[in-house]
């Protein structure tokens, strides 16, 4: 194991299991889990690492799929850590830890417009920089005006919004480099209304999502001029089952864990969702989740 300086002032933990930073709550062990007291902190730590190190990067561990076999790398969890919000007229900036609902709903007390679909995101704002999260027809990046990056020499970086490639759940980032923080543009709106409007839209996800239960957000993509939900429920696939993961009863688009799956079962109900909605429909489903590491 690497050797690293007694200065860092963040928490470093050997061999964790995954499952309990993912909210699927599956996942093997990763070598090495590192909690940043902060991003100076975690600048330092990126810097010992050796250069060929695999790195991966966990907010609420939302839309993400870890295999069995873990991790065989370095893990920095951002949730917790990194959640400075900076507010200033109706620009916000804010690091990658920062909560979407806690970002939407202090959006929404300073009077801004537009910030209030992120309530209906179950992850970090990390996870929605990297995948253009999206719900109740609003995206992340429609908002993003800059970002800051960091890379694995612990090198910061401001980059225009307009240096990035977006489109539909996809942000194709520099090699090398992840998101620490951003900046956002909302327009002048009415506190009371947009504050209104977040407890209206987490009351509509509570009643049409799983979110009792362990799950991960929206499986699949939806097709062009379609909702991949709705190709699922109509092929009456709701409650189809591979070990202890099934369809969700509350949306067709969730898997849920009953509390005995495995990351395998999971993957296998996810390939075996896709062959049978391409057999029935001529459809082939993208997952929009993230699927990484090892098989046991």
């Amino acid at each position: 194991m690497m050797a690293l300086q007694q200065n860092l002032r963040g928490q470093l933990q050997q061999q964790q299991s995954l499952s309990r930073y993912t909210s699927w709550r599956v996942g093997g062990e990763a070598k090495q889990v590192y909690r940043p007291a902060d991003a100076a902190d975690l600048a330092l730590f990126l810097q010992q690492l050796p250069e060929d190190e695999p790195v991966l990067w966990l907010g609420l561990g939302s839309n993400l799929l870890i295999r069995d076999g873990g991790f065989p790398g370095t893990v920095i969890i951002t949730a917790g850590t990194l959640q400075q919000i900076d507010i200033d007229g109706l620009s916000l900036s804010a690091e990658v830890g920062v909560y979407c609902s806690k970002l939407a709903k202090q959006a929404a007390k300073a009077g801004m417009k537009g910030a209030a679909f992120l309530a209906g995101i179950p992850g970090t704002l990390g996870g929605a920089l990297a995948m253009n999260a999206g719900a109740h027809g609003g995206e992340t990046w429609d908002f993003v005006t800059g970002v800051t990056t960091i890379n694995k020499h612990g090198q910061l970086r401001q980059r225009p919004a307009s240096e990035f490639k977006v489109s539909y759940r996809h942000v194709a980032l520099p090699d090398g480099e992840w998101f620490i923080a951003a900046n956002m543009q909302f327009e002048q709106g009415d506190a009371e209304a947009e504050s209104s409007l977040i407890r209206e839209l987490l009351k509509k996800r509570n009643a049409s999502q799983p979110t009792n239960q362990p799950c991960a957000g929206s499986v699949f993509r939806n097709p062009p001029g379609d909702f991949a939900g709705r190709l699922i429920e109509t092929s009456d696939l709701k409650g189809l089952t591979v070990g202890g993961a099934s369809v969700s009863s509350k949306h067709a688009n969730f898997i849920v864990n009953d509390g005995s799956a495995t990351a395998a079962d999971i993957e296998a109900l996810i390939y075996l969702l896709q062959d049978k909605i391409e057999q029935l429909h001529g459809v082939k489903l993208i997952p929009e989740v993230h699927i990484i590491g090892e098989a046991n």
